[in-house]
């Protein structure tokens, strides 16, 4: 191998594990150095060098033996997520998934963004029954009076707002639920299904076995993305909501694997073709 590629490779996937152990502090919050390098496969002094390129780069808070996200602890307290990227897109998936939910429904709201929206557009549906592991969505819903809310129990992940885990999951065992709206950080042909966080995945299992049908809301960004951990096949799901940043590419893709895609187009494009 030639010297110069050797040490560009190298370069290369430092610059993507520094992305994939943000990832992960963006869902978790906050991680061990020891437990970042049994994931990461590589060395303490390792994940310690790249902890400090994050830290100088104003990302990160180093501590004895870990890291934290900045500026979790703000987002906390005031209740907000940490991930706020693409909500113009994200509005429009929710305002789409109206057309799915109806009165006297059960549903699974997932933590995220997304579903986040499509809890504030459901406010005004009588007799439905939330089940989710958001915080955030089970104070948004919880003040209605015509919406009943069900909580999972698990461990608090603070840039999310959201109860993970294998306690968040034995919570669906048994449960049998008309929807569930989904989220992924992303969704590829080879990976399937991914998260940054290990520990969610046995939570969306669960989702998905107790569920009826499985819609996916994912902006066009996720598509062709991988996060760190896999979830499995695309098969899991039966729609996939998304906005018209879509390419053909992927629209292929689901087809192949025979996942109805749900294209959600914005209102004032709509108003045109009345």
């Amino acid at each position: 191998m030639d010297f110069n590629y050797e040490r560009n490779f190298v370069h290369m996937l430092a610059t993507q594990r520094k992305e994939k152990i943000l990832d992960l502090l963006q869902e978790d919050g906050s991680a061990k150095v020891a437990d970042l390098a049994r994931i990461f496969k590589v060395t303490e002094v390792t994940i310690r060098q790249d902890l400090e390129k994050l830290d100088k780069a104003g990302l990160v808070v180093r501590e004895h033996g870990g890291v934290h996200l900045k500026h979790v602890e703000d987002h906390v307290r005031s209740f907000a997520l940490v991930n706020q990227k693409n909500l113009k897109e994200k509005k429009v998936i929710a305002q789409k998934c109206l057309e799915f939910i109806h009165t006297g429904d059960t549903i699974i709201l997932d933590s995220g963004s997304t579903t986040t929206e499509i809890a504030k557009k459901i406010m005004h549906i009588k007799g439905l029954t939330v089940i989710t592991n958001a915080l955030n969505i089970a104070v948004l819903l919880g003040a209605n009076p015509h919406i009943e809310v069900v909580m999972t129990g698990g461990e608090f992940k603070p840039p999310t707002l959201s109860l993970t885990g294998q306690k968040a999951a034995d919570f669906f065992k048994g449960l049998n639920v008309q929807k569930l709206f989904l989220a992924t950080a992303g969704i590829s042909l080879k990976s399937g299904l991914t998260y940054p966080s290990i520990s969610d995945l046995v939570v969306k299992k669960a989702m998905i076995d107790a569920a009826d049908t499985t819609y996916l809301v994912a902006d066009a960004t996720k598509f062709g993305k991988s996060a760190f951990a896999s979830l499995g096949a695309l098969s899991l799901i039966d729609y996939i909501v998304t906005d018209e940043g879509v390419e053909e590419k992927h629209q292929q893709v689901f087809k192949d694997n025979e996942v109805e895609l749900i294209i959600a187009e914005r209102q004032e494009k709509k108003k045109k073709k009345k």
